[in-house]
């Protein structure tokens, strides 16, 4: 059973970003995947700044998201798109995950992990403009990005207002059932 760690790009309390990412995670544990959702509210970082390293080392929460990025096979990541781009909570977590530490390549938290990439908008591009920025920054760190990804344009209508399910969640179901299929076979000892 693949371990897969879960979070939003977004702490927005009612985020589409938010709830795309708890849809997601539904449906991986239906999958079989052993999920963590983790908020990033809850691992505040300052923003990434090399002289503030070079005095203070890591921050506490940059090593307790570096030690929850080694103990899984899998990410999944749900975000909004800013500017056309990864919003600066999300780059900042990632930036501050790939520090070196004690001798340790900051690679190494990203090193034999496949991804599941995903975001909603209220807009009609759905943050596809942000996916390739997200894309090229998880395969820079050497994480496989899985070839499909989710978009979901008109957030704001895509949910279920009683129970905060998605309406139509086959294309997002089809990716995550990849994502952990893909990590459990990475995962298996070669023969």
């Amino acid at each position: 059973m693949p371990k897969i760690l879960a979070f939003s790009g977004s702490i927005r309390r009612d985020s589409w970003n938010r709830k795309l990412i708890r849809a997601a995670v539904d449906a991986a544990r239906a999958a079989g995947g052993e999920v963590t959702l983790i908020d990033l509210a809850d691992y505040p970082l300052p923003l990434y700044n090399g002289d503030l390293e070079d005095r203070d080392g890591l921050p506490d929460n940059a090593l307790r998201l570096k030690a929850l990025f080694k103990e899984h096979d899998a990410l999944l990541i749900a975000s909004p798109e800013y500017n056309s781009s990864i919003p600066p909570l999300l780059k900042n977590a990632i930036d501050w995950v790939s520090r070196e530490w004690q001798g340790e390549s900051g690679l190494v938290p990203y090193q034999h992990k496949v991804a599941a990439i995903l975001a909603a908008s209220p807009g009609t591009f759905g943050g596809m403009r942000m996916l390739p920025h997200l894309r090229q920054v998880l395969n820079t760190l050497g994480v496989l990005v899985l070839p499909g990804q989710f978009s979901l344009a008109h957030a704001d209508t895509a949910f279920d207002e009683e129970n905060g399910a998605l309406k139509s969640p086959a294309r997002l179901h089809a990716l995550v059932l990849e994502l952990v299929n893909t990590s459990t076979a990475l995962a298996r000892p070669s023969l």
